[in-house]
C-alpha cells in the first residue's frame, strides 16, 4: 500500500499549492473555531435540537445544495477526503492514502479497511465506482457532483481497495472534490435507487449517524451510529459520535427560532440576521460566524431572454445595485459586499471592487444608449414594452426578502421594474433546469475556483443560458493545469470576463452565522462552512 504523495517533491509542488493555498477563512464567535472552549471533559450522550429555515424535500446529500439540508444530511455520509479549514490541505477519510500522476488525470484511492456501512455492507473499491458511475443519472438535483466528474473517462477497481479515477484530460480540481457532500459515498443498495426513491427516503452511508425519520417541512431526526470508528483525520474524537441523537426541525420564521432558542426549546439556528443579532449576541447564547467561499450571493441573471441579451442592459443592472446598503441593512455583522463573482476566501479570488462601484447615473446612461426611455412611472419602455424583471427567490435564509426589496429599490431609481417572485426551497433545480426565469438570487459554496466552471461554463449545465464564449475555454484551462501561476491567471481572467460582461451580479458575499446555547460544545465549521457534528457534545 502506498503512502501519501510527498508534496515536497517537485512534482506534486504544483498542486499542493492548488489544494492548500489561500483557504484561510475565519470563523468567530464566543467558542472561537467551535463552541464551549475551556468547558472541561467531553460528554456522551443526549440530543442535539437544531433549527433550520428550510427543507430542501430531498435527504441525499448528493442532491443536496441548499445549505439548510446540507447541515443534517452531511452527517450521514463520509467522504473519501477531507479538507482543513484552516488551512484547505486534504487529508485521509475513507481513503487513507491516495497518488496522481503528474498531468492530474488519474487519481487512485486507498481506501482503509474495516469500514461499514449502517446496514452492514462493506466499503470496497466496487462500491466507490459504483458511486462515481452513478452520478451522470441523478438528474437537476445531483448537477454539483455531475460537474466534479465532467471529464471522466473510466474509474477502474484495482483491487478491493483500491480504485483508480481517471480523466480525459488534467483535472487539477478532482481531489479537492473528493471532500465534498456532493462526491459523499454511498452503500451500492442505495446507489441502485432512484434519485427520488433517495431524495424522499433517503440513504444508507457510512457516517457517524444515520437517518432515523424524516418529514418533509417539518423534521429530519439522525440516531448516532453504533460501531462508527473511521471518522475525519480532522476530527478529535475517535470512534463513535459524542450525541445519542440530531433532531433538525424547520422553522421558516426567524424570530420564530431565535425565541426558540432563548427558551431552551432548541439548542442551535441557523440562518441568524442582523436583526436578530442583538437579542442572542452575549450571556448563554454564542454567534459563530464563518465566511463562505464560492460563488457570492448574486443575481443570476438567465442570459437568454430578450431582455437580458443585451450587454448594456445587464451593465446597466450591475451599475445600478448598492452593495454596500444592501450588506450594511440585511446581512449578518461582517458580511461583505462583493468584490468579485468569487468570495475572497476563494483559491485565486480577485478584486474587482472598482468594476462592482455602486454607479446609479452610470447605469441610467447604458440604459438610455440601449434606448430605453423613462415613462410617466419612473419605468423605462422600449418599442412599446416596459423594462420589467421577475427576480424569483427562495426562502432558505431570513436575508433573502429584504436584500431583495433594496434590490428592487435600487433597480426602480433607474427605471427597472422588478417583480419579487418567491417558490419553494424544493424548486430552485427544477427551476433552473427548465430556464423559465429572468433571475434566480442564488450562490454556490465551494472551497476551490471551479466552482465557476461548475456555474458558468456552457460546456456543462449552463442554467444561467451563457451564449457560448472565450470564457467557456479559459474555465476549462483554469480546470486542467497544475501550474498554479498559470490557473490563478485564468481564474482572475474567467472572474473579469463575467464581471465585464455582467453575465452574473454580484452582491453580497455569503457568511454563515449560526446562534448556539451555552451547553453545546465542539461544534465546529468546515471547509465549506456547514457543520461537523461528530465532535459535538452537550453539557
Amino acid at each position: 500500500m502506498t503512502a501519501l504523495p510527498d508534496f515536497r517533491h517537485s512534482r506534486w509542488a504544483p498542486l499542493a499549492a492548488l489544494l492548500t493555498g489561500a483557504v484561510l477563512l475565519t470563523a468567530c464567535g464566543s467558542g472561537g473555531d467551535g463552541t464551549g472552549a475551556g468547558s472541561g471533559p467531553a460528554k456522551s450522550g443526549g440530543t442535539l435540537t437544531f433549527a433550520v429555515g428550510s427543507d430542501t424535500g430531498c435527504v441525499d446529500p448528493q442532491q443536496v445544495g441548499s445549505n439548510e439540508s446540507i447541515y443534517s444530511v452531511r452527517q450521514i455520509v463520509d467522504s473519501l477526503t477531507d479538507q482543513d479549514p484552516k488551512t484547505g490541505e486534504i487529508v485521509p477519510w475513507l481513503a487513507k492514502s491516495w497518488d496522481i500522476d503528474a498531468r492530474a488525470t488519474t487519481f487512485t484511492f486507498h481506501l482503509r479497511p474495516g469500514v461499514t456501512f449502517s446496514d452492514g455492507s462493506e466499503l470496497t473499491a466496487q462500491v466507490v465506482k459504483d458511486n462515481f458511475d452513478a452520478v451522470p443519472d441523478l438528474g437537476p438535483l445531483g448537477s454539483l457532483a455531475q460537474g466534479y466528474l465532467t471529464g471522466v473517462k473510466s474509474t477502474t477497481v484495482l483491487d478491493p481497495l483500491t480504485v483508480r479515477v481517471t480523466f480525459a484530460e488534467p483535472n487539477a480540481q478532482f481531489l479537492q472534490a473528493t471532500s465534498t457532500h456532493s462526491l459523499g459515498i454511498e452503500s451500492s443498495a442505495s446507489v441502485k435507487r432512484t434519485p427520488q426513491q433517495k431524495c424522499s427516503d433517503g440513504v444508507i452511508g457510512s457516517g457517524p449517524f444515520v437517518l432515523d425519520d424524516y418529514v418533509q417541512n417539518q423534521s429530519i431526526t439522525l440516531a448516532r451510529r453504533t460501531g462508527y470508528d473511521w471518522g475525519s483525520a480532522l476530527w478529535s474524537k475517535k470512534g463513535e459520535a459524542h450525541l445519542d441523537k440530531l433532531v433538525f426541525k424547520v422553522v421558516p420564521e426567524a424570530g420564530v427560532r431565535a425565541g426558540s432558542l432563548q427558551s431552551g426549546q432548541v439548542d442551535a439556528i441557523s440562518s441568524v440576521g442582523r436583526a436578530n443579532e442583538a437579542a442572542l449576541g452575549g450571556g448563554q447564547v454564542a454567534l459563530l460566524r464563518r465566511a463562505n467561499p464560492g460563488v457570492v450571493f448574486g443575481l443570476g441573471l438567465n442570459n437568454s431572454r430578450p431582455l437580458l441579451k443585451d450587454t448594456k442592459v445587464r451593465q446597466a443592472i450591475l451599475a445600478a445595485v448598492d452593495r454596500k446598503q444592501i450588506a450594511d441593512t440585511v446581512f449578518p455583522t461582517g458580511t461583505a459586499p462583493a468584490t468579485s463573482v468569487l468570495a475572497r476566501t476563494t483559491p485565486d479570488y480577485t478584486d474587482l471592487s472598482a468594476d462592482l462601484a455602486f454607479d446609479a447615473d452610470k447605469a441610467k446612461s447604458l440604459l438610455d444608449m440601449a434606448g430605453w426611455r423613462a415613462g410617466g412611472d419612473g419605468v423605462r419602455a422600449k418599442d412599446g414594452k416596459r423594462l420589467s424583471l421577475t427576480i424569483t427567490w427562495f426562502p432558505n435564509a431570513a436575508t433573502n426578502q429584504p436584500a431583495l426589496e433594496l434590490v428592487q429599490q435600487q433597480l426602480k431609481a433607474v427605471g427597472v421594474d422588478v417583480v419579487l417572485k418567491q417558490l419553494q426551497v424544493s424548486q430552485f433545480a427544477t427551476t433552473l433546469q427548465s430556464g423559465d426565469f429572468d433571475v434566480v438570487w442564488s450562490n454556490v459554496t465551494r472551497s476551490d475556483p471551479d466552482i465557476l466552471r461548475s456555474s458558468f461554463s456552457t460546456d456543462l449545465t449552463n442554467y444561467y443560458r451563457l451564449p457560448a464564449s472565450s470564457l467557456d475555454s479559459v474555465l476549462s484551462g483554469q480546470a486542467a493545469t497544475t501550474d498554479t501561476a498559470k490557473r490563478r491567471e485564468l481564474v482572475g481572467q474567467a472572474q473579469r470576463l463575467l464581471v465585464e460582461n455582467a453575465y452574473n451580479v454580484p452582491v453580497v458575499e455569503l457568511q454563515t452565522q449560526l446562534a448556539v446555547s451555552g451547553k453545546v460544545h465542539d461544534l465546529d465549521f468546515d471547509s465549506g462552512s456547514r457543520i461537523q457534528l461528530h465532535d459535538t457534545w452537550i453539557g
